[in-house]
């Protein structure tokens, strides 16, 4: 990993007023050695803007954002120059550029989300201001270990950003004996919209909601996503599934928001599954770069489940797809309104 992290945020609309202020919360959020349950890497994650900035205010011209690297340890991944760990990245980008920068995990390191957070809180203020719109996630189940959902207020009182307090001690132990045993496991996270106006998205190949699956997947380590019911679809039937339409409002919301492609101004609901981190430290059977039969174990400094830390990155990546789709109504629309009686419980964009 070279000296510092970045990105370029570009079309973001003019007089947002805009400071690394609003970035750190989130950046800190997600930031490793927050706890033991998590990459002990210590990184303090500060964001700077570089441009795109005026007197405090947006000037619509590309953002350009840095986070600088302070605490890497190339040496730690010396011994993965000429092998390649099961489960990671480095095989296929091998074959892919025919070389690859092992340090820290190259491209395909997580600490690369954290300029997506940064993006990600930029696109939560701008939504806000303009809708009122929240975006919010939580973790809900760890490796085998189901969260029940009491309120979004507890996921973040607590390192899980468990939307539970009572089963946190649970947690806790599960992610210390995993710790010590050297492997990893898995996590599912929810991520929700409220306020999202109605009419956001196109048909077929701009659906607001393949866009939001698309997004996820990019996520490192995400290896499903689900809008509302996802695959508890598979077990409903139609009049189970059908959100019914209520002078009152929707009765229901298994579409997750979402229907033809447009949004229906209620929540935005999404969940995605994320795989176990393939950096662990017991013995793993691979090849080495002349193809020969070799033993790899990973140490440093690693996430035993990379979704603990991986709720912020969710939120980002849901706000940035629904400002994208927020300006290209814009675009398209204007300040078009049906003459048709909003239903209750929506907002008109």
């Amino acid at each position: 990993m070279g000296p510092a992290i970045g990105c370029v945020i570009d079309g973001c609309p003019p007089g947002l007023e805009l400071s690394p202020a609003d970035m750190q919360p989130d950046l800190d959020r997600r930031k490793p050695g927050t706890s033991r349950h998590v990459t002990q890497r210590r990184e303090s994650d500060r964001v700077e803007i570089l441009s795109g900035v005026f007197e405090g205010k947006t000037t619509g011209t590309p953002i350009a954002l840095l986070i600088r690297n302070e605490d890497q340890r190339s040496s730690d991944y010396e011994n993965l120059l000429d092998t390649f760990r099961p489960g990671h990245a480095d095989y296929t980008y091998w074959r892919k550029y025919g070389l690859r920068d092992p340090r820290g995990g190259g491209r395909s390191s997580a600490r690369l989300t954290a300029p997506m957070v940064a993006a990600g809180a930029v696109a939560k203020k701008w939504l806000r201001e303009q809708y009122g719109t929240v975006v919010r996630g939580c973790l809900t189940q760890l490796g085998e270990i189901e969260i029940p959902f009491f309120a979004w207020e507890l996921a973040e009182a607590n390192p899980f950003f468990a939307p539970n307090a009572d089963i946190v001690p649970r947690l806790e132990a599960a992610m210390d004996a995993l710790r010590k045993s050297g492997d990893s496991c898995g996590a599912r996270l929810r991520v929700a919209a409220t306020g999202v106006p109605v009419g956001l998205g196109a048909p077929l190949f701009d659906k607001l909601d393949a866009d939001i699956a698309y997004a996820m997947m990019g996520i490192n380590a995400v290896k499903g996503v689900e809008i509302g019911a996802g695959f508890g679809a598979v077990t409903q039937r139609g009049s189970e599934h059908e959100d019914e339409l209520l002078p009152e409002g929707f009765a229901t919301n298994h579409a997750g928001g979402v229907l033809g492609g447009i949004s229906t101004g209620q929540d935005i609901e999404v969940a995605i599954a994320i795989k176990p981190t393939s950096s662990i430290r017991l013995p793993r059977r691979s090849i080495d770069r002349r193809n020969q039969a070799v033993t790899v174990e990973t140490h440093g400094r690693h996430d035993p489940c990379v979704g603990i830390r991986a709720t912020p990155i969710a939120e980002a990546m849901l706000a940035l797809v629904l400002i994208d789709h927020a300006l290209l109504h814009r675009a398209q629309c204007g300040d078009v309104r049906l003459p048709l009686p909003p239903i209750p419980g929506t907002t008109s964009i």
